[in-house]
């Protein structure tokens, strides 16, 4: 496996040089066997990003399933899921015809509909699924294209680039057992690094100070609450709703919603990641002493009344920032600006600022995501056209996403799987304060296939949406004439600031993101039983003393042989 996977990340890196081959056999899962898209006989091939951009002589359909939201409302009146701008686009561009065989909802019901797909071995042409075990599933049970080949002549240089940018992890995610099966979401790794949002309006009103510790957090959660500064139904700190969680885990890194991430960081505790104690060996982070003290203090908040008191149980996470109710919640540099834009509709003067959370003495603590929590599955049914133009599809995307009009969410896009540089957010936050103090000039960025494929785009808006001064923006700095754009560029002038611009003292990665053997039997039900168990502590259905039953319980029933699988990895 080793010398396949380093097949695999050297394949991520090098060039496209490799021209397409001709056959008249099209066997599914031949990957020499079928011409490039415009070469006929007498045509030359394709290389590089002509290929990677080229057009089909003939349509080609390609049969999807579809993830929906059921709110967004964007799509203009005649359009339809399967016939909007963005499928028009693909068709016109590239003789691309999707045909969306089924749809869902965002959430439980669309997992439902992935796992039943799975199960029955009758998967679309693709699907973008956010789940990796899904993934692993899925491959495990030969329901994939070993795309490894196609790929490598395929993707663009913008692509390469961005696999470039994650040294290998995210070809790494992207396979089974040594082949490329999947394509790897690869998002920003701001997204696994939990801040504090706080409402600074707020703290300015009762003249406190910008909380920095676990003791500075409760004091103002007790005086926002105190004061009713969201009504009488004020909520010190909002908390994970019954589809989010408590804290990130080594399979769902990123982007956790009002979880409790950073004070468990400040805790110096990481649950839900798989450790290297630094000795040769690993450990669960759940069960770790540090989590059951941060598990205490949780506990204590709840019972003030500090946290919301329908944590685990309300519908959407979202609901009382958006009302303006809550003071504090905690999530990745877009949960202010993208994730609560109802909050600035409701109250423009809503001054929601980010923050690190501090241990006692003073250090910042975070965990690390794995490159990306989706994957574009690809049937090994599927026709190696298909398969060529789901590679095209992609390419696009990722080229041509900031030029779409966004006015019609861009989730509507067929086979939506973001692709980014690992660093692009931070490097635009620096970049585009240099071009709002006017040290660069929007046209600078106005590169081609530029590996951050959307500085050109927010270089040339961000004069129209922040004013000066520059130094300690905050909301009163933002135009929301353009409702858009004002969500992006909050969420990175201000949401990713805390990132950009203070060292992180301790970034804690998990020894694995991905499960092992064992847990393919075990690991639901060990995962059932600590999720039960921790939610039970916090909202004090369940003393704390239940901790220890817990961890017992669960070496017992699996833990311990799945975390000698995990040290096995760690020695590889």
């Amino acid at each position: 496996m080793k010398k396949n996977m380093a097949k695999l990340l050297s394949i991520a890196l090098i060039g496209l040089s490799v021209t397409a081959c001709t056959s008249s056999n099209n066997s599914p899962n031949d990957l020499k066997a079928s011409p490039s898209p415009d070469a006929g006989t007498e045509s030359p091939a394709l290389s590089g990003d002509d290929l990677a951009f080229s057009k089909f002589p003939e349509p080609v359909d390609v049969h999807i399933g579809m993830v929906v939201d059921p709110t967004d409302k964007t799509l203009p009146e005649g359009d339809s899921v399967s016939n909007n701008q963005y499928t028009r686009y693909l068709k016109e561009k590239y003789n691309i015809n999707v045909i969306v065989d089924w749809t869902a909802a965002t959430g439980n019901d669309f997992k439902q509909k992935v796992s039943l797909t799975i199960a029955s071995g009758k998967l679309p042409d693709g699907m973008v699924v956010d789940d990796r075990s899904f993934m692993t599933k899925a491959a495990s049970s030969g329901l994939l294209y070993d795309i490894t080949d196609l790929f490598e002549q395929y993707q663009s240089s913008q692509v390469r680039d961005i696999m470039a940018s994650t040294d290998g992890r995210a070809m790494e995610n992207a396979s089974y057992e040594g082949k490329m099966v999947s394509l790897p979401n690869i998002t920003v790794d701001t997204d696994g690094v939990h801040v504090m949002w706080i409402r600074k309006d707020w703290l300015d009103k009762l003249s406190l100070p910008v909380p920095k510790t676990m003791a500075d957090i409760e004091k103002a959660a007790q005086a926002f609450k105190d004061n009713k500064l969201g009504g009488d139904k004020t909520i010190g700190i909002a908390g994970p709703s019954k589809n989010t969680f408590p804290y990130s885990t080594f399979l769902l890194s990123s982007n956790n919603l009002g979880g409790f991430d950073p004070i468990f960081g400040a805790m110096d505790a990481y649950p839900g990641y798989w450790l290297d104690n630094g000795d040769g060996t690993v450990s669960y982070g759940t069960t770790s002493e540090n989590t059951k003290q941060t598990l205490a203090l949780l506990a204590d908040w709840y019972q003030k009344g500090l946290i919301d008191p329908e944590v685990g149980t309300r519908d959407n996470v979202g609901d009382p920032i958006n009302a303006n109710q809550a003071g504090i919640f905690f999530g990745p540099w877009w949960s202010g600006g993208y994730g609560n834009g109802d909050s600035f509709k409701n109250d423009p003067t809503a001054n929601w600022q980010a923050y690190p959370v501090y241990t006692d003495d003073g250090k910042w603590n975070t965990h690390m995501k794995t490159t990306g929590s989706s994957y574009t599955l690809i049937s090994k049914n599927a026709k190696p056209d298909v398969v060529k133009a789901i590679l095209i599809m992609n390419n696009a995307l990722v080229r041509d996403e900031a030029t779409f009009d966004l006015s019609v969410a861009v989730g509507w896009y067929p086979l939506r799987n973001v692709m980014a540089a690992a660093n692009e957010t931070e490097y635009e936050y620096t970049e585009l304060m240099k071009v709002l103090k006017g040290e660069a000039d929007p046209e600078d960025y106005n590169k081609p296939n530029s590996l951050y494929k959307l500085m050109y785009a927010d270089a040339k808006k961000v004069k129209d949406v922040i004013k000066p001064p520059f130094d300690d923006l905050n909301v009163s700095n933002f135009n929301t004439a353009n409702f858009g754009d004002f969500q992006r560029l909050y969420s990175l002038m201000i949401g990713d600031r805390p990132f950009s611009t203070v060292p992180i003292d301790k970034k804690v990665y998990s020894v694995t993101y991905n499960q092992t053997e064992t847990m393919e039997t075990k690991w639901a039900n060990l995962k059932k039983m600590e999720d039960e168990t921790v939610l039970k502590i916090i909202l004090g259905q369940a003393s704390i003393d239940s901790f220890d039953k817990f961890v017992k319980d669960w070496k017992a029933q699996g833990g311990d042989e799945i975390t000698a699988e995990v040290a096995e990895l760690l020695k590889k």
